[in-house]
């Protein structure tokens, strides 16, 4: 299982949300950049980027601070909000990036998927965050009377590289993530499912991990807070 080390970007500063509230950031960076070198050294494999301002704004807004990463770390990574066209897409995965993460316009434009995947195999991921098993879009902010699994079965022949679904209620509270569900949806379908939200210890990674369906987590605060060792969990993980 992949863990993917999550920075998190508002107004081009490092911050974690609680429950996807914007006023609810603790900020803890101003380098991001050089809070992707350390998440690097520490070995991991990938890296979760996330503009959340793009999220709410529609269009990529904390763009520099990304340039600034991929100008400085060699490991792949991988990015969500604001990106809803393919003339975004394209231009970040110019830029450097190896997978976008389609998230508000998976709901309200899922043609764009579909053409996004099939123009960019293998460098295009649906992003799937929920409150009570529906999907909630815009930064959060829009709450949709659609199911989880009803979603990601739709993409099942669109060939996503991945599905990061991540549970609102518990992102950034560090109150473990929704195992169970995460699991269904893992088993609901072939396309592989990347957890997200409320990740907290050493016991959520090897929980997730154990599940035995789930390809890889996301954690931010936890790593951020030191309540999990970057370094001893990916030497457990083996990712």
């Amino acid at each position: 299982m992949i863990l993917y080390p999550a920075i998190d970007l508002k107004d081009g500063q490092c911050v974690r949300l609680l429950r996807g509230e914007m006023e609810a950031a603790t900020v803890f960076g101003d380098d991001p950049a050089a809070q992707a070198l350390k998440f690097q050294a520490a070995g991991c494999a990938w890296l979760h980027l996330v503009d959340l301002n793009g999220a709410f704004a529609g269009q990529p807004v904390n763009g520099a601070a990304v340039e600034a990463i991929l100008s400085k770390v060699d490991v792949p990574c991988q990015l969500g909000g604001g990106i809803r066209d393919m003339a975004t897409i394209a231009m970040w995965l110019e830029k450097g990036l190896a997978r976008v993460i389609l998230g508000t316009v998976a709901v309200e434009n899922p043609a764009l998927v579909r053409e996004a995947a099939k123009a960019f195999p293998g460098h295009v991921a649906v992003g799937i965050d929920a409150r009570n098993g529906r999907v909630a879009t815009k930064g959060w902010a829009t709450e949709t009377e659609v199911m989880v699994t009803d979603l990601a079965r739709s993409f099942e022949d669109a060939g996503v590289a991945a599905i990061i679904y991540t549970d609102i209620d518990r992102d950034g509270a560090m109150q473990g993530p929704n195992i169970a569900a995460t699991e269904a949806l893992a088993r609901a379908v072939t396309i592989p499912v990347i957890a997200s939200g409320g990740v907290s210890s050493m016991a959520d990674l090897l929980a997730l991990r154990d599940t035995g369906v789930i390809a890889g987590t996301i954690s931010g605060r936890a790593l951020y807070d030191g309540a999990i060792d970057l370094a001893a969990a990916l030497r457990a993980l083996g990712g």
